[in-house]
Formats: structure tokens, C-alpha cells, sequence
């Protein structure tokens, strides 16, 4: 156990630190870190520019995770790629040598990934709501993310291949349950738990 928390506090505080020290930049970036200058390079590029950024955490493979919801969120990029060298004394049975984070841009939100094995698994008391302007951007998101290993859930939560949670909502679903007129909340309540996908046209 204390093998296991070890290893868990080494993990979190390379990952916070972001490039100090002797870690390994994306091989596609071949410059070395300057420990001295990450941090206000950093800012200066603007690669942080939120106050609180979510931070997921999966097995491996952090370019497939971005690449993954990348293929979902259009208008995202990939803004920040790191690959990190576990101390020796971290390396054994149940580990890896290696651990890797990296920073994307998706629906205007930065998100850190961290990648650094079989620890944690997502559930459903974190989820990310989608706020769709109409039913077939609903449509949209609601398949690409159930698709390839996701699952649909009810009342418009669903999950991705990874098991992170989604709230898949059309804008006007938050005008119809705070309606004034309790017949239009008390039916787009009702028929709320009756999907699983939200369709707009039978909540009004």
C-alpha cells in the first residue's frame, strides 16, 4: 500500500510540475525543458489561461485519448504533449516505465490528461454537459460518444469508450423544466425519465 501512495504522490507532483526538471518533451519536439523557464514560457505562450483546469486521468496513451475526443469536438486541438520517466524505484511488476500528460483544447475548455496506468477509473459522479443549440447537434454528440465501447444511460447522460460521464443537453430543455407554467415543467420533467437520448420534440 505504501508502495502504491508512493508512487500515486511521485506521479501527481511530475505531472503538476508540467516539464521541470529532466522529463522528455514530445519526441515530435526534440528542445529539452528548461526547468528555470517552463513556467513563464508557459504563460507566456498561453498555454494556461484558466483558472482550474479538469484533469483526466486514463491507462495510457495520452495522444489517443486527445485523438479520441479530438474526433468528437471538431474545433479542439491539441495544445501540449509530455512524456515522463518514472523514478527507479517507481518500476516493477505493477508499473511502467513511463507516464505521459498532455494538454487539449475541446468546446473552448483546457484539459490535462494524464496517463500513468490502471489506477482510477472515471464514474458518474463527475460528468461534462454538453449544451447543444438544437436536436441534431443533440444527435450528433449523443452517437459519436456511445459509439465504439460508449453507453447510453438515461435522461441524456451517456458515456464515452473511456467511461467518462456526459450530459448530452439541448439549451432548451433548461427553458422547459424552469418553465412558469407548471404543465410545460411537470410534462418535460415527466418525459424526461422516459429517454435515454433527449428528444426536444416530445419534452414540449
Amino acid at each position: 500500500m505504501k508502495k502504491y501512495q508512493l508512487k500515486f504522490l511521485t506521479i501527481l507532483i511530475i505531472a503538476i510540475q508540467m516539464g521541470c526538471g529532466n522529463s522528455q518533451q514530445n519526441s515530435d519536439n526534440n528542445s529539452k525543458i528548461d526547468s528555470t523557464s517552463n513556467q513563464a514560457s508557459s504563460k507566456k505562450s498561453g498555454l494556461i489561461k484558466q483558472k482550474i483546469t479538469p484533469c483526466l486521468w486514463v491507462d495510457k496513451d495520452a495522444k489517443a485519448v486527445v485523438n479520441y475526443y479530438l474526433s468528437i469536438f471538431k474545433e479542439g486541438k491539441l495544445k501540449e504533449y509530455h512524456q515522463y520517466k518514472n523514478p527507479p524505484q517507481e518500476k516493477g511488476q505493477e508499473g511502467q516505465d513511463s507516464f505521459e500528460t498532455a494538454v487539449m483544447e475541446i468546446g473552448d475548455i483546457e484539459f490535462s490528461i494524464l496517463a500513468a496506468g490502471p489506477y482510477f477509473k472515471f464514474n458518474e459522479s463527475v460528468s461534462f454537459v454538453i449544451n447543444c443549440k438544437d436536436q441534431a447537434e443533440v444527435d450528433y454528440y449523443w452517437n459519436a460518444l456511445t459509439k465504439n465501447g460508449g453507453e447510453e444511460g438515461s435522461c441524456g447522460w451517456c458515456k464515452d469508450k473511456y467511461g467518462l460521464s456526459w450530459q448530452v443537453v439541448p439549451v432548451e430543455y433548461f427553458d422547459l423544466i424552469n418553465s412558469e407554467d407548471p404543465k410545460v415543467r411537470e410534462k418535460a420533467m415527466k418525459n424526461t425519465f422516459k429517454q435515454k437520448k433527449l428528444i426536444l420534440s416530445e419534452l414540449k
